[in-house]
């Protein structure tokens, strides 16, 4: 039963230390009410008062982190249903599934792509969280090589499917992971499954198609002893699906409702094609998938779904940041000019791909400007000669390049002269206001 902010008032220490970032013992109660603190902020809070509010405080979806070898996946801990009312915290792991009805080649084929991709955005390493593997075959033996092939290829975290209790205890013998997640317990195999995920501390999956027969699942798994699941609303199309993981996080959020309030499964049918694989996983980073799990592995799919996950996981209330830093575009020699901008992603997004589209080769000095565009960071004093040469010297700009030139942006070209006090020996130019001018003003001005 949720408390309210001024029974849990009553069991705080009532100190007004402020050591928990609030100025009232008051306040900190109506937060850690709404779900917006954890108790754990407060370190004067005695024993006894933590068992207590120990089920009041804690998030209303559960926290289940998958780990395996330095590696893990987590979801759950969320407290919103929208991120612009706050930062959604932890992003959803994504998953490539294999089936036990190929062979350990064809498996380490298909994985080994997969698991190398990496790729640099904005100075974020994007990379997939795991995979999974499913038996189709219904034969223990070959599932357990299946899962020993695809531990020939990883150590990331695993997802083992099946609904036959002896097939998944022989994947658990052959996985080589702390943590997996077993998918999935239903109405007829919970007893076992919830044994088996006891027994190896794993996550557990539950199946449902109701509302009602997983919150009853839950209940009975969860006496058990099994504590770390995840839920999967059985649909037979994305509306289904869709509908039913809203209702799930809003009686979670709402209504406080304990037996829904665990992270999500998401994960194709038999027979569904790439392109509805890559909409029903796009639909599950938005809306409100814990592990997502697609058959495909290709770049040009697993890169929109990573991107979409790390935009829709940042921070509503803070600007979208580029890492600051030197970046390197069409191979720049010593030679190459180094043009200026600041973290706003936007603003990087503009300039580096006219730059990358113009086939020439420059350095891109990023600079920490809170991520702020051009003009605001001006403005605002986040952009300016003292932020730019600090930049240049702590991002080792001058071992870089032998030709010293460096380009600000045209419209602060108010900073030319006090950037030239800063970095003697460095030619300052001042660049067009538009990116769209910058490959035009590189090929007349800066050949």
């Amino acid at each position: 039963m949720a408390l309210s902010g001024i029974q849990i008032y009553k069991m705080l220490p009532k100190t007004n230390c402020k050591e928990c970032g609030f100025p009232t013992c008051l306040a900190f109660a109506m937060k850690l009410a709404a779900k917006q603190v954890e108790l754990s902020a407060c370190p004067h809070v005695s024993e006894e008062s933590k068992a207590q509010l120990a089920e009041s405080s804690a998030p209303p979806v559960r926290l289940v982190t998958l780990k395996s070898n330095g590696y893990q996946a987590a979801a759950g801990n969320e407290v919103v249903l929208f991120r612009h009312e706050k930062k959604f915290f932890h992003m959803p792991g994504l998953f490539i599934r294999v089936k036990d009805d190929l062979t350990s080649e064809q498996i380490k084929a298909k994985l080994a792509p997969a698991e190398a991709y990496e790729v640099d955005y904005v100075g974020l390493e994007l990379t997939l969280d795991g995979f999974a593997v499913e038996s189709v075959t219904g034969d223990a033996a070959a599932f357990a090589t299946a899962v020993q092939a695809v531990n020939a290829v990883s150590h990331r975290p695993l997802i083992l499917m099946s609904s036959d209790p002896d097939v998944i205890a022989a994947g658990l013998a052959a996985a080589d992971c702390e943590i997996p997640l077993i998918c999935a317990a239903d109405g007829d195999n919970w007893e076992a499954m919830a044994g088996l995920a006891k027994e190896h501390k794993a996550a557990l999956v539950v199946n449902g198609r109701t509302l009602d027969e997983l919150a009853d699942l839950t209940e009975k798994i969860k006496a058990t002893g099994v504590e770390d699941l995840v839920l999967n609303p059985i649909g037979d199309n994305l509306s289904q699906r869709l509908a039913l993981s809203t209702q799930i996080r809003r009686l979670a959020l709402k209504k406080n409702f304990r037996a829904l309030g665990y992270p999500l499964f998401v994960a194709p049918m038999d027979g569904e094609d790439i392109a509805y694989q890559s909409i029903l996983a796009a639909q599950g980073i938005a809306k409100y998938g814990g592990f997502v799990v697609i058959d495909y592995f290709a770049p040009e799919l697993a890169y929109p779904l990573l991107v979409l996950r790390q935009n829709i996981y940042t921070d509503p209330q803070k600007p979208i940041q580029v890492q600051p830093g030197l970046y390197e575009i069409n191979d720049p020699t010593p030679e190459s000019p180094v043009l200026v901008t600041t973290n706003f992603s936007i603003t990087y997004f503009s300039v580096a791909n006219e730059v990358d589209g113009s086939g020439l080769p420059a350095w891109l000095l990023v600079t920490e400007a809170e991520g702020m565009s051009v003009l605001t960071a001006w403005a605002a004093g986040k952009f300016d000669a003292e932020r730019i040469a600090k930049d240049v010297k702590r991002f080792n700009v001058a071992d870089k390049v032998a030709n010293k030139r460096i380009v600000l942006p045209g419209h602060t070209a108010v900073l030319s002269g006090e950037l030239e006090e800063e970095l003697p020996g460095w030619e300052i130019k001042v660049g067009p206001r538009e990116a769209v001018d910058i490959p035009a003003f590189m090929k007349q001005v800066l050949a």
